[in-house]
């Protein structure tokens, strides 16, 4: 019998976006232990990359606009903290470098920054940073990798090749099946 996990997944502005959808199918079709419920935030600059239509007709898309709609008034639901209470874990495949320095300082100004503010630090939160070499290689980056990993993120490491501008470095998004591998690891563990 299957055990089914509630997986809140998101995605924010990298061109690393565009590998989502398979995320998604790939999770869906996976013949594992697990069975999952799956909810997607997709950011507003995310939406650049990737198509709420691209996306599995039977799973929330959520984005910043969710959030308002969800509360008028004192007592509604505040839906960043109820995404939290839900999921079982948070995947962030891609985490862009303008996110990850987000998170890394603190701010909250989207839905997905503000569902990973109020984490419960006792479910698992993975992050696949990509971004352009340059930025990878820059020494804030590795700051920042290195403030989430050290609240207990667990980071699925950048690859290097080829990146779609035609520099070749480190900076790329981890392969779907690498992130895939990473989530049943974490799952087992809990």
């Amino acid at each position: 019998m299957k055990t089914t996990k509630n997986l809140l997944l998101a995605c924010t502005a990298s061109v690393a976006t565009i590998k989502f959808p398979l995320l998604i199918e790939k999770l869906q079709n996976l013949d594992t232990e697990f069975s999952f419920n799956i909810k997607v935030i997709l950011t507003e600059n995310a939406k650049h990359f990737v198509k709420a239509s691209e996306l599995p007709k039977n799973i929330e898309i959520l984005d910043d606009q969710s959030e308002w709609n969800a509360w008028t008034k004192r007592g509604d639901p505040v839906l960043h903290i109820d995404l939290g209470k839900w999921a079982d874990m948070l995947v962030i495949a891609p985490l862009s470098a303008n996110s990850l320095a987000k998170i890394a300082v603190g701010l909250c100004d989207n839905l997905l920054l503000c569902v990973v503010r109020a984490w419960d630090f006792k479910k698992p939160l993975l992050f696949c940073p990509a971004m352009n070499t340059r930025m990878f290689d820059h020494p804030v980056t590795s700051e920042h990798i290195n403030k989430l990993k050290s609240w207990g993120y667990h980071e699925v490491p950048t690859v290097s090749k080829t990146l779609m501008c035609g520099d070749t470095g480190n900076g790329a998004m981890a392969e779907v099946d690498t992130i895939i591998e990473n989530i049943l690891l974490k799952l087992r563990c809990v």
